[in-house]
């Protein structure tokens, strides 16, 4: 039974209730186990968790400063295309959205990457929209090239079958970021209007797809704003859990996006503040301390100075969000709104003096 038939046996609803009756004594059994369920997850997340932030964000920093040691991972996205066949109400780059659409050619691609190797990184997060135009045929064309500068390669691209993935890892692919969106399926059909991506079940079962085809590192995430956060956590905390039973071999990690508005018009439903944010990050790394955890430049610079020493382990900085941007800077328009535009070695010398080791290899996350 793949994951999305298990939580199609029960009410999503359920678990809004649960968080909802949570109470302290709830929150401090929860803080007080060696080892956290689903339910405890549910308190930690839950209004009743709220006075308990501060000893929450203590315990998420020991943890991960024994999982982790010192070291943050600096990592770069790469975008190499913004033409999209979905059309999500949500996304900048949706189909519905009037702008120039482009996709790298291989030389555009490799300049690219020399601009971000003068940066400094290694490790490099590459992203398309979900279009025909940016399928295994075009990763065929330009993956081998981006290996060629990148120690460590991500990506997070358009849900692909498990043959594909073999071949993506067998290429040099370390790790596949993908994220549900939100697992309350009538908000997952109200904004997912068109393109593949109105399959739920295709994109629910990616991970299970990555962890068959061996992928060494799985990303997964919600995108917070469009659904009721605490419901759709848990749901994640419970996706967690089942790939942690089912594909042990692989590494997880999460990101937390956090909706803005975009192009086309929208706004985020249920936006989540930043206090809000700290609260479902921290609960995370207490569910699960092997969880690499990300943020992502979406963030202002004062919220990601103050959370990165509390739990995060891996972090972008100085982000374009169109393709073609290191290169040769321009006016297209970008996925999201970068919220910290700050440089790298200024970001990576903050990080210093925090007391951080900076790592620019995410395979050496909790090695130094």
């Amino acid at each position: 039974m793949s994951f999305f038939d298990e939580i199609r046996t029960e009410d999503y609803d359920e678990w809004g209730q649960i968080i909802a009756a949570a109470t302290p004594e709830d929150v401090q059994a929860a803080l007080d186990r060696p080892r956290r369920t689903v339910r405890d997850f549910a308190a930690l997340v839950s209004p009743a968790a709220v006075p308990f932030l501060p000893r929450i964000a203590g315990e998420a920093e020991r943890l991960t400063r024994i999982r982790f040691g010192q070291t943050v991972n600096m990592y770069i996205p790469l975008y190499l295309s913004n033409i999209c066949s979905n059309r999500c109400r949500y996304c900048g780059f949706a189909a519905d959205n009037h702008f120039k659409r482009r996709i790298l050619t291989p030389a555009e691609t490799e300049e690219e990457c020399l601009a971000i190797r003068k940066l400094g990184y290694e490790t490099i997060l590459v992203v398309t929209g979900e279009s025909g135009q940016s399928g295994m045929r075009y990763f065929r064309e330009v993956i081998p090239l981006i290996k060629r500068h990148a120690a460590y390669l991500m990506m997070e691209v358009q849900p692909l079958d498990t043959q594909d993935y073999r071949e993506l890892r067998e290429m040099g692919v370390d790790c596949v970021c993908v994220y549900q969106e939100t697992y309350h399926e009538p908000t997952y059909r109200e904004n997912h209007l068109g393109g593949r991506k109105t399959d739920m079940r295709y994109r629910m079962e990616t991970p299970e797809r990555l962890g068959e085809a061996g992928m060494d590192k799985i990303g997964m995430g919600i995108l917070l704003g469009l659904a009721e956060f605490r419901t759709d956590a848990v749901m994640l905390a419970r996706h967690i859990a089942y790939m942690r039973r089912h594909y042990w071999r692989s590494r997880l990690s999460l990101s937390f996006p956090r909706l803005r508005p975009a192009e086309g018009g929208f706004c985020p439903p249920f936006p989540v503040s930043e206090r809000e944010l700290l609260q479902y990050v921290c609960a995370f790394r207490l569910f699960d301390p092997e969880l690499e955890i990300s943020i992502s430049t979406r963030e202002s610079a004062s919220f990601r100075d103050m959370i990165v020493p509390l739990v995060i382990n891996s972090i972008s900085a100085g982000s374009c969000t169109q393709p073609g941007g290191y290169a040769r800077p321009n006016e297209e328009v970008p996925q999201f709104v970068i919220n910290d535009d700050r440089p790298t070695e200024e970001i990576a010398a903050r990080l210093r003096n925090a007391g951080l080791d900076v790592i620019w290899h995410s395979s050496r996350i909790g090695q130094a």
